[in-house]
């Protein structure tokens, strides 16, 4: 559940609705908004200050970090998420490297030429 939870948070970094400096609901606060343990909304508060998403000040709360640099690896994060996921997919079809290069080559000269 606390891997949920820094999801959503990243999620909403990442588009763009969490800027830096944003105050996070407190941990007792967002345990109780989303009925989980107070203990699940802290590691994730932890394992999200550990990846530098946001940072603590004592007495007053959690913020969010530059958002600037952690966007930018988050999207490169669920990038390589969808990416690993379609290689799976392709491998599930019986698609060598060598296809999926091929057609993954195609998709992107096709994207970025207009």
């Amino acid at each position: 559940m606390y891997l949920q939870i820094m999801a959503q948070i990243k999620q909403k970094v990442m588009v763009g609705d969490w800027q830096a400096g944003f105050h996070l609901p407190s941990i007792r606060e967002m345990a109780s908004s989303i009925g989980v343990s107070v203990i699940t909304v802290k590691r994730a508060y932890l394992e999200l200050e550990r990846e530098k998403v946001i940072y603590t000040q004592q007495g007053k709360g959690s913020f969010i970090a530059d958002t600037q640099a952690i966007r930018s690896e988050l999207q490169f994060e669920a990038l390589d998420n969808k990416l690993k996921d379609a290689v799976e997919e392709a491998q599930s079809l019986g698609l060598s490297a060598e296809q999926v290069q091929t057609r993954l080559s195609d998709i992107l000269n096709e994207k970025y030429s207009n």
